[in-house]
């Protein structure tokens, strides 16, 4: 018996490119899409929390409908360019850094690749493999230029090469949107709905809205819909109730006369 009768011997599957290939194209445009996900996410909640409080402040504050409506519709435009720029420029800049890193690596690759190797083969070791196969893979893989660039720049930095040429733009756009919807649900009760009844339909609406966004993002992070439903819901209800809260007791800390006096 030899000495490898106790080891069982991995089998390599076939590789089918009509079916993988495909299959890899699908699973990295879901990919992808995350990121839009969470901007989207991100961006209608903080529309939905920093609005909420605002209308809910000013609304605590005075009787006049024209003053709520016209902080809330400020807050909800400011809220939609500051969001959206931020998101470009933060996007932008991560994307410059990156592609700066890969600049630096591909010009190591091409006059140090040796070292780069060497780096590669003890992050893998990092990574669970013996010294021996870490530098094998290591080792196969130097022979492609490219392919050592990508697994380094991954590997060390976080970095997907292909990634690092997006769109700052679309992500800008998608949060900028967000908000922008977000920020319609606390509004909307102040335009339709007598002053003294519009500020709890306006947390009631932000409430549900953000209940509803909880139980969507669940789709993506497979959490229970109605905990994550509850843990958004209950920062927007904290965010109003505050809100209100200070906007009670603010005219009063400012001098200013109280609501209907």
């Amino acid at each position: 018996m030899s000495n490898d009768a106790t080891t069982p011997e991995l089998l390599v599957p076939s590789v089918d490119h009509a079916v993988i290939g495909p299959r890899l194209d699908e699973e990295r445009r879901q990919a992808s899409l995350l990121g839009d996900v969470r901007e989207a996410i991100f961006g209608a909640q903080d529309g939905l929390v920093s609005t909420l409080a605002v209308v809910s402040t000013v609304s605590g504050a005075t009787d006049n409908r024209l003053t709520v409506l016209i902080a809330g519709i400020a807050t909800g435009l400011a809220g939609i360019f500051s969001m959206a720029a931020g998101e470009y420029l933060s996007s932008k800049s991560q994307r410059e850094i990156a592609l700066a890193r890969i600049a630096e690596e591909r010009e190591k690759v091409a006059g140090q690749r040796g070292e780069v190797q060497a780096e590669l083969a003890y992050m893998l070791t990092e990574d669970g493999l013996s010294e021996e196969d870490a530098s094998q893979v290591a080792a196969t893989i130097a022979r492609h230029p490219e392919v050592l660039l990508n697994s380094k720049v991954e590997k060390a930095f976080g970095i997907a090469v292909e990634e690092a040429h997006g769109s700052p733009l679309q992500g800008a756009v998608v949060m900028g949107f967000a908000f922008g919807l977000g920020a319609l649900a606390p509004i909307l009760p102040y335009l339709l709905l007598p002053l003294g009844v519009a500020v709890y339909v306006s947390v009631l609406a932000t409430a549900g809205v953000l209940f509803a966004i909880g139980v969507v993002k669940t789709r993506w992070t497979h959490a229970g819909p109605l905990a994550s439903g509850l843990e958004i819901l209950l920062i927007g209800a904290f965010a109003g109730v505050v809100g209100y809260f200070f906007g009670s007791i603010l005219p009063t800390l400012l001098g200013a006369p109280a609501v209907g006096g």
